[in-house]
């Protein structure tokens, strides 16, 4: 089975900053993903850093000659700083020590690293990690305040036990948190800029007692990742998520519901402001007609098994072609096991829709709980069948087909 896997790195060259800290460890795994990720990457090490992580360590992982000293001989005849900086696609100093924090506010260019960055016109994000007191220091908070002045990004710390045996702010986040900014920051051109996005995921929940619930399969995963997707294109992104194990994405409002009539309300509410709306939640149909206040108990075996009344769950997708705004594109999603062609096509026109995202659950690697997705894209003109994909890399073709459609963005 041959799953097509978006690189989405792929020509992209990020300058990694490393200094002197303790979590340098954990910005070797960050160099790795961002290179499985298709990226070139070059490393700047202070000399500091070379006390807690060998350079051989990120040549390793990279591929490159890690750079710590400003007057090594032992490189290309052009200026090396000069070079690297043409080259990079963005800068990401990770960890960010006060004191390289302090330099690169002001200027200072003593080490290779400050010097490179400081010729560097691209997008620059710093990560910083220390003691909670040098961080909440007021002094490390103006630098971090004229770095934000100055257009950097700061991803703030994480909180938690310091290696200095503190309990606080001063963290270094973790490198597939790193590599979440990394990728929105440089993963695709910004064409979505300007636009508001409304996408919907995950299950919802229908209580029947204190203690159970009906619900279905759903992940959130492709939801989530059409989501980043957006987001990662330019869009206010609007997430409203249905009850899930998966990380709350950065860079979006997340708004958190439980059953299909909070997701009903949640959307809405808000609904009127949106550009584009994608349903991608897996919303229940049917609801218990009214929830017991107390565990309903099992009857005996020879009353046989308890009837359950059910009710009718709004439905949103169907209330949003009603009340669609002027130029709003509403896409929706069809999870079916048979007929999916002709079911999906019916539920377009009757909902009024723009498109649907349909999928069938029989096939390989597009049913619940997977990281891919097999996609048909159906609209009132054409249908796109797109291969098995990675639910990230059906999230960026969706997008793509949607633009080509949208007003103004043909």
């Amino acid at each position: 089975m041959r799953i097509e896997v978006l690189p989405v790195l792929k020509g992209k060259t990020v300058l990694l900053g490393v200094s002197g800290g303790i979590a340098c460890y954990k910005t070797a795994g960050l160099a790795s993903a961002l290179v499985k990720q298709g990226c070139n990457v070059h490393v700047l090490m202070t000399e500091h850093a070379t006390e807690f992580i060998t350079p051989l360590t990120f040549e390793a992982l990279t591929g490159n000659r890690a750079i710590v000293d400003t007057f090594d001989r032992n490189h290309q005849y052009q200026v090396e700083h000069i070079s690297l900086a043409d080259q990079a696609d963005l800068v990401l100093v990770a960890p960010a020590t006060a004191n390289v924090l302090a330099k690169l506010a002001h200027g200072l260019a003593d080490d290779m690293l400050t010097t490179t960055v400081l010729a560097c016109d691209c997008p620059k994000i710093a990560v910083p990690a220390m003691n909670t007191r040098m961080y909440e220091n007021q002094v490390t908070q103006d630098n971090l305040a004229l770095l934000h002045r100055y257009g950097w990004e700061v991803v703030e710390p994480a909180s938690g036990r310091l290696a200095c045996g503190a309990v606080g702010k001063g963290k270094m986040p973790e490198p597939e948190d790193l590599l979440e900014t990394v990728l929105h920051a440089i993963s695709h051109k910004k064409d979505m800029a300007g636009l508001r996005v409304l996408v919907t995921a995950g299950p919802t929940q229908e209580a029947l007692d204190p203690v159970r619930y009906l619900t279905n399969h759903s992940s959130g995963r492709m939801g989530y990742s059409i989501a980043r997707a957006a987001a990662a294109r330019g869009a206010d992104v609007t997430l409203v998520s249905g009850p899930t194990y998966l990380k709350r994405p950065p860079y979006m409002e997340v708004v958190e519901v439980v059953s299909a009539q909070d997701m009903f309300q949640a959307v809405s509410l808000r609904s009127t402001a949106q550009d584009m709306i994608i349903k991608a939640a897996a919303v229940a149909d049917y609801r218990p007609l009214t929830m017991a206040k107390d565990k309903i108990k099992k009857t005996a075996e020879k009353d046989g098994p308890q009837a359950l009344p059910l009710d009718r769950t709004p439905d949103i997708l169907a209330w949003l072609g009603a009340h669609r705004q002027p130029g709003q594109f509403l896409c929706g999603f069809s999870m079916e096991t048979q007929d999916m062609l002709e079911n999906s096509r019916r539920k377009l026109e009757k909902k009024h829709l723009d498109m649907i995202a349909a999928n069938n659950l029989k096939d390989e690697g597009a049913g619940f709980g997977v990281d891919t997705n097999r996609l048909t894209l159906i609209t009132a003109q054409d249908e796109i069948s797109l291969p098995l994909l990675s639910k990230d890399a059906a999230a960026y073709r969706l997008f793509d087909e949607i633009l080509a459609r949208y007003p103004g963005r043909r």
